[in-house]
């Protein structure tokens, strides 16, 4: 069997790490924008190459004859790079363009959630004129403001957070609108949560909920980020969290699912992530991605119990309903290694150097590989992930695996630990008045 991962991140890494792991020893290969050494030692072949460069991908896919391909990012997904391997009789754990745009149109996403009555929905407005927008902020300054399009994660703007004044968010609206349409929602108060689910067209499989930690600095301070790191518990909620809550979302998830296919006449294959706000009101949801999220994936994948290429098959063949899928019963707590400088000025080509042992996973991402040595780019470098039957003994692993990277780095090490859970919880007990 043979199997093509596009993407050179973490969640990648995890996603060939997983499939490695699989009983039917699949031979592997690779389209990756950087060099990942962790990819690298895995694949029997690899490609350095542009995830978006379609005909160079498929090209690739086509020479190595490989059965399946597991699309990781979500800019070859806005690409087409799914249809395209489609024509070619090559099937993806990925959806086609016309079912991405839950993701890369954010715009489409809000209209189509209100189209379809699907519950979760905030208050929000899409505009494409200056005035428009800035009236409406004038008029109501509680606010989120998000361009339409793509933005690797660090396009969202919160008033009290980023923002101080309607100025400010104005100035924000006519920066956004030099490109693309913006996005202005209610700004929703509770405590974020991610839940990934493998979908086949039309049923979908859970995953543990995990929480990301967008912002750069400890205790939530600083810009948003692609993702500092991430945690799971040990069962499938979080510690904050009700099984009403996880309940409500899978139904949102599950009636998005049937909307996508009835709306656009695709069916949706692949990974969906769910981004919820737990809110007094019930969830509700803050964005879709296309496909595993980064850093959530190495959470998930880590856990995996179930043969990773059983599933894919089962969402391509439409039978996901028939498997059984399991996770470990740990908790996971991950941690990722950026550039010092990180995000604002990355200090690019500094080697580091990692210290892999069994007590911990390593998990690459935006590294180059030279000479048999790792160095930065200017983006997101490696993750440490700590499994265990409980998150503070889970973290206690992550923080070995730190000590065992050396060079100039940044990290938050306050991810995973006691005092800032303990944030969460009393945080989402004030909101539900208890």
């Amino acid at each position: 069997m043979k199997i093509l991962v596009v993407g050179s991140g973490g969640r990648e890494h995890a996603i060939a790490e997983a499939l490695a792991r699989s009983k039917y020893s699949p031979k592997i290969y690779a389209v990756m924008g950087n060099l990942n050494p962790g990819i690298k030692k895995l694949s029997a072949d690899y490609l350095l190459e542009k995830e978006t460069n379609v005909p160079a991908v498929v090209r690739f896919a086509e020479e190595n004859k490989v059965d399946f391909a597991i699309i990781g990012p979500e800019s070859p997904l806005a690409a087409g790079l799914a249809d395209a391997l489609d024509d070619v009789g090559i099937p993806a754990v990925g959806p086609k363009k016309l079912a991405a745009q839950i993701e890369f149109d954010k715009a489409w996403t809000r209209e189509f959630m209100a189209r379809n009555k699907i519950k979760g929905l905030p208050t929000f407005k899409v505009y494409s004129d200056y005035d428009d927008a800035c009236r409406y902020l004038k008029d109501n300054p509680d606010i989120v403001v998000k361009p339409a399009g793509l933005t690797g994660g660090k396009g969202v703007k919160v008033m009290g957070d980023h923002m101080t004044t309607v100025a400010e968010a104005c100035e924000y609206a006519a920066e956004v609108l030099k490109k693309d349409k913006v996005v202005i929602e209610e700004k929703l108060v509770g405590e974020e949560v991610t839940i990934q689910a493998f979908v086949d067209g039309e049923h979908i499989a859970p995953m543990p909920t995990v929480q990301d930690h967008k912002r750069a600095f400890e205790d939530d301070k600083g810009p948003n980020t692609g993702g500092m790191g991430s945690y799971t518990d040990n069962i499938e909620l979080l510690p904050f969290m009700t099984l009403d809550d996880y309940n409500e979302a899978l139904e949102i998830m599950k009636a998005t699912v049937r909307a996508i296919k009835k709306d656009t006449g695709v069916e949706y294959k692949g990974i969906l992530y769910g981004q919820f706000m737990i809110t007094k009101n019930g969830m509700k949801v803050v964005e879709f991605n296309a496909r595993f999220g980064d850093p959530e994936a190495m959470n998930v994948l880590s856990l995996l119990k179930t043969d990773f290429v059983d599933i894919c098959e089962s969402i391509i063949d439409g039978s996901l309903d028939k498997m059984d899928i399991e996770f470990e019963r740990q908790a996971t707590v991950c941690k990722y290694v950026v550039p010092a400088g990180y995000p604002d000025s990355p200090v690019k080509d500094s080697p580091l150097e990692v210290v892999e042992r069994p007590e911990y996973k390593v998990y690459y991402a935006s590294v180059n590989e030279r000479d048999g040595k790792v160095y930065t780019t200017s983006s997101r470098s490696l993750a440490i992930v700590g499994m265990a039957d409980r998150i503070a003994d889970a973290e206690k692993l992550a923080e070995m695996g730190l000590s065992n990277v050396h060079g100039k780095f940044h990290c938050r090490h306050d991810i995973g630990k006691e005092t800032l859970i303990r944030k969460r919880i009393e945080h989402m007990e004030a909101i539900r008045g208890r």
